[in-house]
């Protein structure tokens, strides 16, 4: 009897949503000194939320603002 063994990918698939957040880390990395001279107390962990807050939806933000 023979047997086949399929071979593994050798190359370990992308992961989008790590890559995102690799590159938002490093933006944020990038900017926190410019926002540190305009905002002295402001953290690197509240500059790094920034970068990963959900985006806002348009229209629920035009509604609130019209009530």
């Amino acid at each position: 009897m023979h047997y086949h063994v399929q071979p593994r990918e050798t190359v370990p698939p992308r992961n989008e949503q790590v890559q995102m957040d690799i590159q938002n880390f490093l933006r944020a990395l990038d900017s926190y000194p410019a926002r540190v001279a305009k905002e002295p107390r402001i953290s690197f962990q509240q500059h790094l939320s920034s970068f990963f807050a959900p985006a806002h939806d348009d229209q629920r933000s035009n509604r609130l603002r019209h009530r």
